[in-house]
């Protein structure tokens, strides 16, 4: 396969692909915590589908911060070649709370 790039739009599975996300929690204790994010490569599932794994520490707030690993959903093209992914999950609990992170990554090449 030719090299691929963020920008191209392919059709088909695009094996080594990752997604970056930008976002931030729900507010929980009065505060938010933003969170940067970068997937693993895609994880291909049965159904001929594929994830990604992540995990990683919200931006410190409020004098302190919370970890997470999560599964994203599968992928949803979103037209023109890219797909986007899912992602609904919690974080650890820290000072007393935990904050929920959901929303949709930047798009990455491939349809599938």
């Amino acid at each position: 396969m030719a090299k691929v790039g963020k920008d191209d739009f392919v059709n088909g599975f695009v094996p080594h692909h990752n997604h970056g996300s930008v976002d931030y929690t729900f507010v929980e204790d009065g505060h938010v915590h933003q969170c940067l994010d970068v997937t693993s490569p895609a994880i291909q599932t049965q159904d001929g589908n594929h994830i990604h794994y992540t995990e990683g520490y919200v931006i410190f707030e409020n004098g302190h911060t919370h970890h997470y690993k999560a599964y994203s959903g599968p992928a949803i093209p979103v037209g023109n070649g890219m797909h986007v992914h899912y992602y609904d999950f919690y974080t650890t609990e820290d000072d007393g709370h935990r904050h929920r992170v959901k929303g949709v990554d930047q798009p990455a090449p491939g349809n599938k």
